[in-house]
């Protein structure tokens, strides 16, 4: 499961986002399982609109989403890294995600007081960046004096340890963010056992105001944020808090409406969730029976015993082939039985790379 951890100051919207998405768990009850983990921690199901055109196909009535886990992380302050505000208490949650969402606002709203006394998202960001990069900092330190020691006995792997740490405590110590430090394949893989939450892929979710929502470049706060955004390689998405709020209690076609009139094509959940995709490099494939339809997810690339191995490891294990059908084949054809007489089912073996949107029944024997 996809998990995305969310910071950001005090009353920049993160909590209201945040809210929105539990919220949204228990307005989705119906439809999708759900589940509270911890106070702090939300399972989202990721928008796919292919789900319920299959189940008619196969005649279900249970659909299983993939799912997105997103990690709350109290307000951070200046100084969170030293213990100011209770940020600290929440970093090492974060520190297991797949990718940090910052929540910078965007609107102005002399109602809600901004912690520094003004809306500035460019200083919002670079707060955030430094008390992340200085809890990053601690965290490398504290390794490094550990491979230190046990280098002393001649350990290369301690050795390799050091060499990148040293490479990390250059940037960090800089307030600037691990994932800008040129790294070869093999340093990565030891940078990412530190779970560094700098090293995350990022993305900056510009709250804005409804107003704005349906042309937020004409926001030059969301202008700002794009520019930051680019210069690092990350993603912006424009997104309405205080909407998406309000959205959880309406029923999923009065929200299509709702959002048409706002000149808006989905929520920006759903945009959230779809830039965390891309970011990651993840995709979808579907299994599809009278029991359930399901989607799973899995990196692009993933061969399909792989795959296979995501819905149980004795399918992996004894994988023989895969029953292949494209979801848009599927839907022309009406049934299994159809695409199979029109020759669109294929037999793929343990070299068939998965596809986006692949509907698949895995042959094993174990």
């Amino acid at each position: 499961m996809l998990r995305a951890g969310i910071v950001g100051l005090p009353n920049v919207g993160k909590s209201t986002l945040f809210n929105a998405l539990t919220a949204q768990q228990a307005a989705l009850a119906a439809n999708y399982p759900f589940a509270t983990i911890e106070p702090n921690v939300g399972v989202v199901p990721v928008p796919d609109e292919r789900l319920e055109p299959l189940a008619k196909i196969v005649k279900t009535g249970t659909i299983v989403p993939a799912t997105v886990e997103f990690v709350d992380i109290a307000g951070l302050v200046r100084g969170a890294s030293k213990g100011e505000g209770l940020g600290n208490q929440f970093l090492a949650n974060i520190r297991e995600t797949d990718a940090v969402i910052q929540v910078v606002r965007c609107f102005e709203d002399e109602q809600v007081v901004h912690v520094e006394g003004s809306v500035n998202p460019g200083r919002d960001i670079e707060t955030i960046q430094i008390e992340l990069a200085l809890a990053d900092l601690a965290t490398v330190e504290r390794r490094r004096e550990r491979a230190q020691k046990t280098a002393k006995s001649g350990d290369k792997a301690a050795r390799a340890e050091i060499d990148v740490a040293d490479k990390l405590l250059a940037v960090l110590s800089e307030g600037r963010p691990a994932r800008t430090v040129e790294l070869d394949e093999q340093e990565r893989a030891i940078a990412r056992n530190l779970f560094l939450l700098t090293m995350k892929p990022t993305i900056y979710a510009a709250n804005v105001d409804e107003a704005t929502l349906s042309g937020p470049d004409s926001n030059p706060h969301v202008v700002a944020v794009r520019q930051l955004a680019a210069a690092e390689g990350a993603e912006c998405v424009p997104i309405c808090a205080q909407l998406e709020a309000e959205l959880v209690a309406l029923a999923p076609e009065d929200r299509k409406g709702y959002l048409a009139e706002l000149g808006v094509t989905s929520s920006g959940v759903d945009e959230l969730i779809r830039s965390a995709y891309r970011l990651l490099g993840l995709m979808s494939f579907l299994t599809a029976g009278e029991k359930e339809v399901r989607a799973w997810t899995i990196p692009r690339g993933t061969r399909a015993p792989q795959a296979a191995g995501t819905i149980h490891t004795d399918i992996e294990r004894g994988f023989i082939r895969a029953e292949v059908v494209k979801y848009e084949d599927l839907l022309r054809a009406g049934s299994y039985a159809a695409a199979r007489e029109q020759g669109l089912l294929r037999l793929e073996g343990k070299d068939y790379v998965m596809q986006e949107g692949d509907v698949v029944h895995f042959r094993f024997n174990v």
